[in-house]
């Protein structure tokens, strides 16, 4: 079976992580600007100062105390604030993706652009016309712009004023944010999804360490408040404009048990359902599931759920399901000797049958096809793999090429479970890599943990030109594109 005539063949790329331009034209900071450069070894921070004027560090994707404030400090170069200076050059690239043959682009808007001091203060014209330009430019080309709304991208003066999605007042702030984009561009966008791996909030407390029970309680709650303001703006989105496609996106793993004992086989299963289907079977069905208050009271944890809630998350079902994939994971009640693999956002044991990338993902392209025939199973819903690609360190030689095979190969083989899947009957309506272009790492706040198609002169201490070069990849994803996904050689 051959890939659908209509198949979206696409690629990743984020406001926050490619833009740069952090306090142009109206735009207030995001946590984001705060964040320092990891490394492999080296977990990425923020910065930050406290009540008594004394600064620190804190770990970048944990919620700041309310006593700590977003600080920069003077011996930190912030990788943020112009990352891969996307908004000064979002034309060349546009023509770099459209000449790679895209046909969508999964992007961000950044809502610090558009309401820098929440919606009460007004929106922010230059943010609105800057992503208009940028949507413009993806159709002159012909590509389909998918715009993820909410992808690590609160703007600080929220999370300042409201305590960020601890606060209630965060669903009513991101409709009016999404209200914006659905008309403002409601003659440009057709597929969107309202937050990106929304699951990230409930996977710190099954990670194998013990998280204190408040910090559940708070990442619980906010995950709450997120899931409802997505099914209200999913309501809104089919109000404003009766053809738009939205979806719910969430980070995926395929999680094994490491032996063949009945224990190790019943505690991966409830991972999988725990990390992952815990939000989609929200976003899909409209109600908490059956297992969601046995996690409740494990975890001790408390949620605000009004009754207006549960009847927003039944009219705010979405149209697609859209999840990345970058890795498996092996998952087991017995203690290991082995040293044990570190990802994105999972802790997890080796597994002897795979190898891993430089960063210790575990690279799995038959996990994708496991993963993809457990969602359809589940579900009977379309589905569309947004962020699958490798991490790895790019060489630029001394006549401007990047012989990433690595890359193609990983790709290669990933695409080839997907086929095999759509072949068995799974509807997969389309696939886009992370990423498009080199840009900043989430996770380590890295350059030089290349993603992209497309090399930008750029290093992680901020030395570069900015200039950009096509590397095999890009080449090689062309012909795939070109050929509807039979030629991957």
């Amino acid at each position: 079976m051959k890939f659908p005539k209509e198949f979206l063949w696409g690629s990743d790329i984020a406001a926050s992580q490619c833009e740069g331009g952090w306090n142009l034209d109206g735009k207030t900071p995001i946590a984001s600007d705060y964040g320092t450069v990891g490394s492999q070894s080296g977990m990425r921070m923020k910065t930050y100062v406290d009540d008594n004027g004394n600064q620190g560090l804190y770990p970048f994707f944990a919620t700041l105390p309310s006593n700590y404030h977003y600080d920069m400090h003077d011996n930190y170069y912030y990788i943020n604030h112009n990352a891969v200076d996307f908004y000064h050059r979002y034309k060349e690239d546009i023509a770099l993706f459209g000449e790679m043959g895209l046909k969508t682009l999964n992007l961000s808007i950044s809502w610090a652009r558009i309401f820098p001091k929440g919606y009460e203060n007004g929106v922010n014209k230059k943010g609105v016309e800057f992503y208009y330009n940028v949507l413009k430019e993806c159709k002159k080309y012909d590509i389909e712009p998918l715009v993820t709304l909410h992808k690590y991208d609160i703007p600080v003066y929220l999370e300042e004023k409201f305590g960020g999605w601890s606060n209630r007042q965060m669903i009513e702030e991101f409709y009016q944010f999404a209200k914006v984009c659905f008309k403002e561009y409601k003659d440009l966008v057709r597929y969107w999804v309202t937050f990106n791996e929304i699951n990230s909030l409930a996977i710190p407390s099954f990670l194998p360490y013990d998280l204190p029970r408040e910090v559940s309680q708070n990442n619980f709650s906010q995950l709450h408040y997120q899931l409802v303001a997505s099914a209200k703006v999913v309501k809104l989105a089919h109000d404003i404009n009766s053809l738009n496609q939205v979806g719910c996106m969430f980070s995926s793993l395929a999680y094994y048990p490491l032996t063949c004992d009945p224990k190790d086989v019943l505690i991966s299963q409830e991972t999988f359902r725990n990390m992952c289907y815990y939000t989609t079977d929200v976003q899909v069905r409209g109600q908490y599931p059956y297992y969601a208050q046995n996690i409740w009271n494990k975890l001790g944890i408390t949620l605000d759920i009004k009754q207006q809630d549960e009847r927003d998350l039944l009219d705010g079902k979405v149209d697609f399901i859209a999840f990345s994939y970058y890795m498996s994971n092996c998952i087991t009640v017995h203690k290991v000797d082995e040293d044990m693999a570190k990802g994105n956002l999972s802790i997890g044991n080796r597994n002897p049958y795979l190898q891993y990338s430089e960063w210790d993902w575990a690279m799995d392209p038959d996990g994708l096809k496991y993963v993809l025939h457990e969602l359809y199973g589940r579900y009977q819903m379309p589905l569309l793999i947004i962020e699958n690609g490798l991490g790895a360190t790019d060489v630029l030689t001394n006549d401007y090429k990047i012989h990433d095979v690595y890359r193609i190969d990983y790709l290669r083989q990933h695409i080839n479970s997907m086929k095999q899947a759509i072949t068995e009957g799974v509807n997969v309506i389309g696939y886009t890599t992370w990423s498009a272009i080199d840009l900043v790492s989430a996770s380590s706040g890295q350059i030089t943990k290349r993603y992209g198609f497309i090399y930008v002169d750029m290093d992680d201490e901020g030395n570069g030109t900015f200039n950009r070069y096509k590397k095999d990849s890009f080449y090689w994803y062309k012909k795939v594109i070109e050929s509807n996904g039979e030629d991957l050689s």
